[in-house]
C-alpha cells in the first residue's frame, strides 16, 4: 500500500502525518529521517488496527497540481 505523507518544517526539525490515518504521525530532524520513521509507524499504526478488528482505511488518491502565480 502506498499512503501519502505530508512533512511539515518545524522549529527544530520536521514532523509528518497521514491523512488517511488519523493519529498516525512521526517527527524527526531530516526529511529523510522523518519519511523513514514514518514509514514505521504507518506499519505500527496498521498493525495496531487490525489487532483492534479496525477497518484499515485505503489509501486515498492525492493529486499535485502545478499552479501559476502572476
Amino acid at each position: 500500500m502506498k499512503y501519502l505523507i505530508v512533512i511539515e518544517k518545524t522549529d527544530n526539525g520536521f514532523s509528518a502525518y497521514v491523512p488517511d490515518l488519523p493519529g498516525c504521525i512521526a517527527a524527526g530532524d531530516t526529511v529523510e529521517e522523518t519519511e523513514e520513521l514514518m514509514q514505521g509507524a504507518i506499519a505500527m499504526h496498521i498493525r495496531g488496527m487490525r489487532e483492534d478488528g479496525l477497518e484499515i482505511p485505503p489509501p486515498s488518491i492525492f493529486k499535485e497540481v502545478d499552479v501559476a502565480v502572476r
